[in-house]
């Protein structure tokens, strides 16, 4: 007689969790795609400087409510319920005897359920903020630099104006009223976080892709209703949970 596995349900996590993922997925997504439009504007047939100050003025417009929902999320990291704080995210001690004993569950075809994160989740989870802190500094930055958009735009804006030139008269580029060489340092100064910014979101296009792959892959092996507790809130685990009394 086969025994059946009693599934019981717990609520993990809280609503501002749940909020700032689904906000943070679609404007991430959305940026991505206005930035693969920029990049490739010229092969779309968009070669005027309106259309071109168009797309970069709606991709910094989505990506302050990017970092405005990150920086809510680091916040909440802190003073959340206890799934969402960055105490029981952030690998520290016993990690490691943490990892192996979930890596040796997995072996052994009875991998261990968490209400949190699990062990490879909570890494994962680790660089993907990282990487999402990376995109949002270096994003604001380009937004002051290229567009002289808030919050530093006024101020490469008025570095680079000519002496007497209403800093607020300068458009996003054209050199008109300004300083050759302030021009040329600002240039030289933004074209390193342009490249860092590029480069982090091709890393990030690939966690997203791996991240849906191995969540879809644990749901199957180890249950937990992954995708579905990022709606309601709630896991349903099939055994007692490894960090149930954390």
């Amino acid at each position: 007689m086969v025994k059946e596995k009693l599934l019981k349900q717990y609520r993990v996590w809280d609503a501002p969790t749940r909020i700032f993922h689904w906000v943070n997925f679609t404007t991430v997504i959305l940026l991505i795609f206005m930035g693969l439009m920029m990049l490739f504007k010229k092969d779309m047939g968009i070669t005027s400087l309106e259309a071109k100050i168009t797309l970069k003025t709606i991709h910094v417009l989505i990506g302050y409510v990017f970092v405005i929902n990150l920086a809510i999320r680091l916040v909440w990291g802190f003073i959340g319920n206890r799934f969402a704080r960055w105490s029981n995210i952030v690998p520290g001690k016993g990690y490691g005897a943490t990892l192996s004993s979930y890596h040796a569950s997995l072996k052994s075809g009875e991998p261990q359920q968490f209400l949190g994160h699990n062990p490879l989740g909570r890494l994962a989870v680790v660089v993907i903020m990282i990487s999402l802190i990376i995109m949002a500094v270096t994003g604001i930055i380009r937004a002051g630099t290229d567009i002289y958009y808030p919050p530093f735009g006024a101020s490469f804006a008025q570095q680079i104006a000519a002496d007497g030139v209403d800093p607020s008269t300068i458009k996003p580029y054209d050199k008109t009223g300004t300083d050759a060489e302030a021009y040329k340092e600002l240039k030289a100064f933004k074209g390193p976080f342009g490249s860092v910014h590029i480069y982090t979101s091709y890393f990030l296009m690939f966690l997203i892709l791996l991240h849906i792959l191995v969540v879809v892959r644990t749901e199957i092996r180890e249950g937990g209703s992954l995708v579905s507790a990022m709606f309601s809130g709630k896991k349903t685990l099939s055994r007692d949970p490894e960090d149930l009394n954390d």
